[in-house]
């Protein structure tokens, strides 16, 4: 659906995007995450045809002409209703959508109760949930959404990611954000950028599988100061971490070294053992160490 070539944008001096190379499958939904000042909005920005790049180009598909975007702060006519302000929204466009979907988006967005009151009075996160419905009102085929959830409570979160997560069947989301588990839970595809370099790109879970330290939580019901003497110890171990109450954390070189030795080294340091298991990454685990 999206792709780009050297895309680079410089304002003055500061470089926003340096040469970022992006591929964003069609139907995918594309997280896209970095940390603050790495130029993700810059690079929605020249994707939604709102800022010019300094070098580069940018080829969407023909499919991706019906374009919608929703900024991190929407802002709309406080003197109209919110029906008037996604009416507004279904008209804009060579292929306006019926009448009927206004209240339809509208229900979706979690605001059947505020159907007929003025935005001005709108709080923030209402706002949110009027911009979602604003930009999904035209079944836009190509979607680009700059931190849709954040001003959310946790119910509001919930239904952004559910309606993401259905537009997935219509249409290609770009999704940026700053909450790494919504990201996870309904991309499929992520590009991290750091100081406007895309340093990753490619499956969530190959991310995860591939840059992440394998790592167990044990539970121990005694005084752990020989366990991680113990564990320190040993080769294939890469770090000790002591959680407090009893709960360690043991980065490890080898999954299959530790599957075999790690019960014999706290049991010949005479471990009281609650549980052990396996700690799961996540994609925070994961881009704190790529972004660091």
């Amino acid at each position: 659906m999206i792709r780009t070539e050297g895309l680079t944008k410089r304002y003055g001096s500061a470089l926003a995007l340096d040469a970022v190379d992006l591929h964003v499958p069609e139907g995918a939904v594309y997280g896209l995450i970095g940390p603050n000042g790495a130029g993700k909005t810059t690079l929605l920005g020249i994707l939604a045809g709102l800022r010019q790049p300094t070098a580069g180009s940018v080829h969407i598909s023909a499919r991706g002409a019906n374009v919608a975007v929703l900024p991190d702060t929407p802002r709309f006519d406080g003197w109209l209703t919110a029906f008037e302000t996604v009416d507004l929204a279904r008209t804009i466009g060579p292929n306006p959508a019926e009448a009927e979907r206004v209240s339809q988006v509208l229900c979706d967005a979690g605001l059947e109760d505020a159907i007929d009151r003025r935005v001005g009075g709108f709080s923030r996160g209402m706002l949110q949930r009027l911009g979602i419905a604003a930009t999904i009102v035209n079944r836009p085929h190509l979607l680009l959404l700059d931190e849709p959830s954040s001003a959310l409570d946790p119910l509001g979160r919930r239904e952004v990611l559910d309606l993401v997560t259905q537009l997935r069947e219509e249409a290609t989301v770009v999704f940026s954000s700053h909450i790494l588990s919504d990201v996870q839970e309904v991309c499929d595809t992520v590009g991290i950028l750091r100081q406007g370099q895309l340093v990753f790109e490619g499956r969530v879970q190959d991310l995860i599988d591939e840059q992440t330290t394998p790592r167990y939580l044990i539970r121990l019901r005694s005084n752990s100061g020989a366990s991680v003497q113990a564990l320190e110890a040993a080769d294939w171990v890469k770090k000790v971490s002591i959680l407090g109450r009893g709960q360690l954390s043991v980065e490890v070189t080898s999954t299959p070294q530790a599957e075999r030795f790690l019960v014999h080294v706290l049991a010949a340091s005479n471990a009281e053992v609650i549980s052990i298991a396996p700690q799961a990454a996540t994609l925070e685990d994961v881009v704190l160490e790529i972004v660091a």
